[in-house]
């Protein structure tokens, strides 16, 4: 087995740009993130028909009775899980939380609107919405509105009625992909540290615990981007030591590296929508962070899309999970999105977790499974699950891109594939991406007394 040589992906390069008429940035990184373009906010081919993915996976924060080897007759009982969490979510909060035309999980009465113009708008009035929050984050070339539907009218009738007052504009569900975010002034640091050699990455999950003792060199910059204030998360937490903490046998990626959080869940059941991500994707580019971990997986979205095109045409190497649904299960976003760095699983034994997404757009693999984390309150957790692979790569990415810069984020994406372990069909493949690569970061849950279990999205 071996690795493509660095030729390969400058013309894999120049195909994503003959291909997808993509922006010098997506162009670069186009052998990574697939050879579909975003138009109108939407992935065009290859990933047009992953636009068509049904249903919202969650988070489950739940202790499991084996974290080891997976049955391949459990992974169909995931993705119901998550389709059962998203049910139980709209039942139980029907003041909040409504379903798509799919079923996903979205903000009751809440759409999005790309750029609307201000004769939209005006539409938009007089037929009774209510015109809401704005995101204006030019350093990504987004500009989006939030519109709230007249009483009575569910959110998927009122997008239809958004779209027939205005055809050319661009409108979308506000969807939820995973518990709770907030909006907050920035937090103190946590025991801050100096980061080695200046090495910083951002988060986008829940809040971190800052008092865990393996995050004691780190320097925590956290802020909240959804109603109701920070929630402490043991997913946050685990991921956050996997990227940066450091005690006694366990170690992470980069330890004591600065890592900048953006909490986008807290504890509102409409929390994790795609307002609050790409409010804080939005913030970490304006802190000018060069490589961000994002964990959470969902359906596509326009105000997301055009978040992540905003990213990768600034050089940044947005890094997320595949998510757990299957092999067989339609690609899941943001990790599906052309430029993003999407990370897979793998267990001791090397071997791709049987839950783990696969597709084109897979670019490496990292171990997710068997291994330990920090736990809220103090200890560790055994994890498993692609959310804890990812961190593992935007640790190793973050070291080489301290900053936003396309041709940097480009040499960091070549190096660490003609570095990587060639797993699976020759070349890159659909299961392994280019290949494994930091295997030797994961630290068994044995030498730390881990005893709890977390699963990731």
């Amino acid at each position: 087995m071996r690795t493509p040589p660095i030729c390969c992906f400058v013309r894999a390069a120049v195909a994503a740009a003959a291909l997808a008429v993509a922006s010098p940035a997506q162009a670069q990184l186009g052998g990574l993130g697939g050879l579909g373009g975003i138009v109108d906010g939407a992935p065009t081919r290859p990933f047009g028909d992953a636009a068509k993915a049904e249903g919202l996976t969650r988070p489950l924060e739940r202790p499991l009775a084996a974290v080891g080897e997976l049955p391949r007759a459990s992974v169909a009982a995931l993705s119901e899980a998550r389709r059962l969490a998203a049910e139980r979510l709209i039942r139980e909060h029907p003041e909040a939380v409504e379903a798509d035309d799919h079923g996903a999980p979205v903000a009751r009465g809440r759409l999005l609107a790309l750029s609307p113009s201000p004769e939209a708008l005006a539409a938009a009035r007089r037929a009774g919405f209510a015109i809401g929050p704005r995101i204006s984050a030019p350093e990504l070339g987004l500009e989006s509105v939030t519109l709230i539907a007249p009483a009575g009218l569910s959110a998927s009738a009122a997008l239809h009625r958004l779209r027939t007052l205005d055809p050319h504009g661009q409108y979308d569900f506000d969807h939820l992909y995973q518990e709770g975010g907030a909006v907050s002034r920035d937090g103190p640091a946590a025991r801050a540290g100096a980061a080695p050699g200046g090495v910083r990455v951002g988060l986008v999950d829940g809040s971190v615990a800052p008092d865990h003792p393996s995050l004691r060199g780190v320097k925590l910059t956290q802020r909240a981007f959804a109603p109701g204030g920070p929630r402490v998360t043991p997913h946050a937490t685990a991921v956050a030591s996997l990227l940066a903490g450091s005690e006694g046998a366990f170690r992470g990626v980069a330890p004591g590296a600065e890592v900048l959080v953006a909490d986008v869940y807290g504890p509102t059941p409409a929390g994790g929508s795609a307002t609050a991500i790409a409010q804080g994707l939005a913030w970490l580019a304006r802190n000018q962070v060069g490589v961000i971990n994002i964990s959470l997986v969902g359906p596509p979205n326009l105000i997301l899309a055009a978040a992540v095109r905003g990213l990768v045409d600034r050089g940044v190497l947005l890094v997320a999970a595949v998510g757990n649904d299957g092999p067989a299960a339609p690609p899941l976003y943001p990790a599906a999105y052309p430029g993003v760095v999407a990370v897979t699983g793998v267990d001791a034994r090397r071997r791709v977790l049987p839950e783990a997404g696969r597709g084109a757009y897979v670019a490496f693999a990292a171990p997710g499974a068997q291994m330990a984390a920090a736990a809220v309150g103090g200890g560790f957790a055994t994890v498993r699950g692609t959310s804890f692979a990812a961190p593992i790569v935007a640790g190793r990415l973050a070291a080489a891109l301290p900053a936003p810069d396309p041709a940097a984020a480009a040499v960091a994406l070549q190096k660490l594939a003609a570095g990587a372990q060639d797993l699976g069909a020759r070349g890159r493949d659909p299961v392994y991406g280019f290949g494994l690569v930091a295997f030797e970061q994961r630290t068994d849950p044995d030498r730390v007394g881990a005893r709890t279990a977390l699963r990731g999205p």
